[in-house]
């Protein structure tokens, strides 16, 4: 299955400037671009030259904004042995849910319920699996919706970030860790995007794991809804300093890598 990216080039642009709290007409100001170009820009009339002007001061890696604009990347597949991701339809878009599963024990987590948590229930049936846990990344609608069935069919507890409460989920503070088996699943505190945001590192796959909700998408960011700032401080601070050949699980968009999105994403190109 093939996912398409989650922000064009003109998603990154707008991201960028409602957070830097900055105008079509400050933009012009300061990089001598026409403010129609700007406008043209955020959207979606790819212009490379004009693309080029306004990245630095976006704080845009501007090979990476141009990349976007021509389209020219996608993170390679990613496919790993005990991770399964499902991908669900929101409204116009589509959200990401995840399950892994310990080989010996048969013992399963998920993350996030989509949509529609059919699939996940389809696998962990057809695979003979116990789901002893479901981790919330962060209480937006579409990342939860399916959350009461999931819990309801499989006996499982959920847990989500403290800052984010939710009746019925166990608070999970920074630095928790949880055992399944082989499974090691550490808490990070990734919050910008939404207010207690929670990215969970996962070892004992073949390669290791971290689910960031709507912390990173391929090639950007979900957005600082609450604090730009943060999101950006935390995202470089504690899920890029992971090892390069981790794999990273988002909640929109295909899954990528630590070393892919430290060379392709315009937010963190030459930040880093």
């Amino acid at each position: 299955m093939t996912i398409p990216l989650e922000d064009n080039f003109n998603d990154i642009i707008g991201k960028a400037m409602r957070g830097l709290k900055i105008s079509d007409s400050q933009v012009a100001e300061q990089t001598g671009i026409a403010a129609l170009e700007v406008k043209r820009l955020r959207e979606g009339e790819f212009n490379e030259v004009a693309a080029r002007k306004i990245a630095p001061l976006l704080h845009l890696g501007a090979d990476a904004l141009v990349e976007a604009g021509r389209k020219s990347w996608h993170p390679f597949p990613v496919e790993l042995e005990q991770l399964a991701l499902f991908n669900t339809p929101f409204d116009d878009v589509t959200v990401n849910s995840y399950l892994v599963w310990e080989a010996h024990s048969r013992e399963a987590v998920a993350f996030d319920t989509g949509s529609d948590c059919t699939g996940m229930l389809d696998l962990l049936k057809s695979k003979g699996l116990k789901l002893k846990a479901i981790f919330l990344t962060h209480t937006h609608g579409d990342h939860i919706f399916d959350l009461d069935r999931l819990m309801e069919e499989t006996g499982a507890m959920a847990y989500v970030g403290e800052l984010e409460p939710l009746d019925g989920a166990h608070p999970v503070v920074e630095g928790s860790r949880f055992r399944f088996g082989a499974l090691d699943i550490e808490a990070l505190l990734t919050w910008g995007h939404s207010p207690g945001g929670i990215t969970y590192v996962v070892n004992g796959l073949s390669l290791p794991v971290a689910i960031v909700g709507d912390s990173i998408f391929a090639g950007s960011i979900g957005g600082g809804t609450v604090s730009y700032e943060e999101a950006l401080k935390n995202n470089r601070e504690k899920i890029l300093t992971l090892n390069d050949s981790t794999v990273i699980c988002p909640g929109h968009g295909p899954m990528t890598t630590i070393a892919e999105e430290k060379l392709h994403n315009a937010f963190f190109t030459g930040h880093l």
